[in-house]
């Protein structure tokens, strides 16, 4: 039988928020959205306060604090880096892997045979990936995807080594009917109360139903889930990921901006991230757009817009892309109006690897434009040190993040000290 592994990391902002910080390892964490608005991480120990996700951080900060809570603002560069050391380690590990999200991964365990060695080797991965790391992880071992995210549940909440397997048929038809139909893996609220009233109530209801009462009044989608249950594999592991279709850099501001030359190096830097992830798409855009927005709360001065530019040919030049963006901000801004929220989005994307350019345009200066572009994002890999004159003062910053952690690993400035 041919298993698949399902690693999960625990709690993961926060513990990557002790990992440097081995006082805070009892300690109630919440990690907070950009500006500092919402929580959207909590440790264990914060779940039992009764902090609940994306509850309004001014609601519960004073309660919280009180009861010896510590709080940090998002630092993605952290949590970023954190995440490919794991990642790099589980790769090490299996021939192939699925990065599904920051904190997740599905192993291939094509190799392993039987469970007791599936067993051993999750064992010997969350060791491994705790001591090289200091991220503690569960992982969920079954025949298929979904079943595998099943198992995950249940290690984060039944049991202390962390590990579920599911590869026998009783133990799997158990399990699901302890399992609520609207915790299975892709079963979103809508579909659960459609499932609800068709008297599937559990994973398990879901798993022994009728197969064409689902094609007939659900989708492929669901049967394909339903034959998961099923221990029938439908869902591969996607070793690599699609190509994406839009890159949207987009913020909302502590401050609102009525100021068009304040607002100008804001969006210029939105252009250069935007720029650099499209790079490392290996892709280029046709098309930039800018897109502009008042507070919805605001009714007198109320403004949503977004313009276009295209491009006469592909490109993933920072400079045309500043320049596009230039253009199109002062056909979208209106005087007065205090924005709330801003972003680039690009988007009509094409392969890198093919060049079309226009009867006047030389392919050396081509090539020469590309090289520069990659050597500048290999500089400002780790630390930002390459800026355009467009962009934003580096030690200025249109969010709130008061109370950000030092980024450890990616920034020689803020390496751990030792006393």
């Amino acid at each position: 039988m041919k298993l698949i592994g399902l690693v999960d990391c625990d709690n993961f902002y926060a513990s990557c928020e002790r990992v440097f910080r081995p006082d805070l390892r009892k300690v109630p964490i919440v990690v907070l959205s950009n500006n500092d608005g919402c929580v959207i991480a909590r440790s264990k120990e914060a779940k039992n306060m009764g902090i609940k996700m994306g509850v309004p951080w001014f609601q519960v900060k004073q309660s919280y604090l009180a009861k010896g809570g510590k709080v940090f603002s998002s630092n993605f560069a952290l949590y970023g880096d954190l995440s490919k050391r794991i990642m790099h380690i589980l790769g090490s590990m299996v021939k192939n892997i699925e990065i599904y999200s920051i904190d997740e991964a599905f192993l291939d365990l094509q190799h392993i045979q039987k469970t007791h060695q599936a067993h051993e080797f999750a064992i010997h991965c969350r060791k491994t990936i705790h001591q090289w790391v200091g991220i503690p992880v569960r992982i969920g071992i079954a025949p298929t995807k979904t079943l595998a995210k099943i198992a995950s549940h249940i290690a984060k909440r039944e049991t202390k080594t962390g590990v579920v397997c599911l590869n026998k048929r009783d133990i799997i038809l158990n399990t699901l009917k302890n399992i609520p139909v609207n915790e299975v893996w892709g079963i979103g609220r809508q579909l659960s109360s459609h499932l609800n009233k068709a008297k599937v109530v559990s994973a398990y209801d879901l798993a022994t139903v009728n197969m064409r009462f689902i094609r007939k009044r659900f989708s492929i989608v669901l049967e394909r889930t339903v034959r998961e249950l099923r221990g029938e594999q439908c869902l591969e592991i996607q070793g690599f990921s699609n190509p994406k279709k839009q890159i949207i850099v987009s913020r909302s501001f502590r401050n609102r901006i009525d100021n068009l030359e304040v607002l100008k190096p804001l969006i210029s830097n939105f252009a250069v991230r935007a720029g650099e992830k499209l790079r490392h798409e290996g892709q280029k855009c046709s098309q930039v757009s800018v897109f502009l927005s008042t507070s919805p709360f605001n009714k007198k001065l109320k403004h949503r817009g977004i313009y276009n530019m295209n491009f006469p040919n592909p490109t993933n030049d920072t400079r045309d892309i500043l320049t596009g963006v230039k253009t199109i901000l002062k056909k979208n801004f209106k005087p007065g109006y205090p924005y709330a929220k801003a972003g680039v989005l690009l988007s009509r994307f094409s392969s890198e690897s093919i060049a079309q350019i226009s009867l006047f345009e030389e392919t050396n200066t081509l090539k020469q434009n590309h090289a520069l572009m990659k050597y500048i994002d290999s500089i400002n890999q780790y630390q930002t040190q390459v800026y355009f004159t467009a962009q934003h003062h580096s030690n200025l910053s249109p969010m709130k993040l008061s109370m950000k952690s030092p980024r450890y690993t990616t920034n020689w400035y803020e390496l751990p000290s030792v006393n």
